[in-house]
């Protein structure tokens, strides 16, 4: 077992070990003291383990719900957001019970935002499902569901009060998503750590505890010095303006970590032409996503794009901040005027 400890404004451990799905309940009743849990999931994820998961909490004493919300990007609505706090209201779930996200970065996101505004806050544990949220979405407090205009456009940051990550639970996982997972997981490589890219030529399905436990050191490290994401933090956005331009752009039919893995590509091609960093750097980004199967191109034009990229987050007024590459293991924030952003997509690689 391995526990790594988030000293943010509420601190809370990262318990990272095998079997934990059938454990559960014991590490959610002594985080949370909770009396009673409601379980979020998605059908998908239902059908493989919310039996098991609600037999752990029931064998400690929580009285257990279920709330299951449909599978995909459309259950991060505020129709799905309105629904799940009806249906806490109607339950009467108070303050000192506890929601717990059983799933991937949409039901994560989705219970996390229902546990923050949800009578002012309720308890909330993480119990990620998929790689790419336990490396990443499960971990440094941000919630969100979208609006028709863009991504992640409404929620808070609140941090959990425990997160969970089984690997046992990756086993059922289809490739398709998993390789998702990996794309983030190169991102942490890219960001601040040269070695562990280099050791990510060696499958992550053969790491995987060692891959969780980096990844989540590492943004461990940047949500302890900036949690309400104003600096540092926003290196983890690397790759996901461009990203996030893409997903709206299929209308999420291209999946997160697939639209993350053509942002980075795009934003190292662009990086590598305006001088920030070398071909070679940018070669290699490119050459490890493909290794994993990942997408680095997209059909969308710049056009369509600049258009999406306008609702992002990470605008603020007439300027956006890209994270750029210099070199593997090292990234910087570049504030950018937000007109001259179609030229960064068309130097991407979008026509």
């Amino acid at each position: 077992m391995t526990k790594v400890r988030v000293d943010a404004s509420r601190a809370y451990d990262i318990v990272i070990e095998r079997g934990l799905l059938d454990r559960a309940g014991e590490y959610i009743r002594a985080a949370t003291g909770a009396k009673k849990a409601v379980v979020v999931t998605d059908a998908n994820v239902a059908a493989l383990y919310l039996e098991r998961v609600c037999a752990s909490l029931r064998a400690v004493g929580l009285e257990t719900e279920t709330f299951t919300a449909q599978a995909g990007e459309g259950a991060k609505s505020l129709a799905v957001y309105g629904e799940l706090l009806e249906f806490l209201s109607r339950g009467g779930l108070t303050r000192t019970d506890t929601l717990v996200a059983l799933g991937g970065g949409v039901i994560g996101d989705l219970t996390g935002f229902a546990a923050a505004t949800y009578q002012r806050g309720t308890g909330f544990v993480q119990l990620p499902t998929t790689l790419l949220a336990d490396v990443d979405s499960s971990v440094g407090g941000k919630t969100a569901v979208n609006l028709p205009t863009g991504k992640n456009q409404v929620g808070c940051f609140y941090q959990p009060h425990l997160v969970l990550c089984d690997p046992d639970a990756l086993g059922t996982l289809p490739d398709e998503q998993y390789r998702c997972g990996c794309a983030e997981v190169i991102k942490y490589g890219v960001l601040g750590n040269e070695a562990f890219f280099e050791e990510l030529k060696t499958p992550v399905s053969e790491q995987v505890e060692h891959v969780i436990e980096t990844c989540v050191k590492m943004k461990r490290e940047l949500v302890m010095r900036d949690e309400f994401d104003r600096g540092a933090r926003q290196l983890l956005n690397l790759g996901h303006s461009f990203g996030h331009a893409v997903e709206a752009c299929s209308d999420f039919t291209i999946l997160h970590g697939q639209a993350v893995a053509v942002g980075m590509a795009m934003i190292a091609r662009a990086a590598a032409k305006r001088g920030f960093c070398t071909q070679e750097t940018a070669s290699r980004i490119v050459s490890l996503l493909q290794r994993y199967k990942l997408p680095t191109e997209t059909d969308f034009t710049a056009a369509e794009l600049f258009a999406a990229v306008g609702a992002d987050k990470k605008r603020t007024g007439a300027t956006m901040h890209l994270v750029v590459p210099e070199e593997i293991g090292k990234c910087r924030i570049v504030p950018v005027p937000f007109s001259d952003v179609r030229g960064w997509l068309q130097d991407g690689g979008a026509r």
